[in-house]
């Protein structure tokens, strides 16, 4: 499984053509406690960079972007109950939706751990 992420502090963890989204541990702690998560509809089509879900927290709510196109394949339904899931494991149990990859080549344009470390160092 290889993970990417993007400039706007998601993470996708692709395995096959299907690829787990969530944000990073760095973005959860910019918003610090989650307290709810509007997860997106199961077969909704998602555009790369449209937002998705929205994550509300105790300091503001912010919108997810899709950082690939596909379609929204499953949700991590224990959010529902537990947003706090988020905080605690955001890069793991945290994760927030899987996606169908369209085109798997969109990968290209995202960045790997030590490119998205290097680009959290500059911020």
């Amino acid at each position: 499984m290889t993970v990417y992420f993007t400039q706007d502090h998601e993470w996708i963890a692709v395995d096959g053509d299907t690829g787990t989204v969530g944000i990073t541990d760095y973005a959860q702690g910019q918003l610090g406690d989650i307290t709810f998560v509007e997860l997106p509809s199961v077969g909704r089509t998602a555009a790369k960079g449209e937002a998705v879900c929205v994550v509300d927290s105790v300091k503001a709510a912010s919108d997810v972007y899709s950082p690939v196109n596909g379609e929204v394949t499953d949700v991590n339904e224990a959010l529902d109950g537990e947003p706090e899931l988020v905080n605690t494991d955001a890069e793991k149990a945290g994760w927030l939706f899987r996606v169908k990859l369209s085109d798997p080549a969109e990968l290209s344009s995202l960045m790997d751990k030590t490119a998205y470390d290097a680009f959290v160092a500059s911020l």
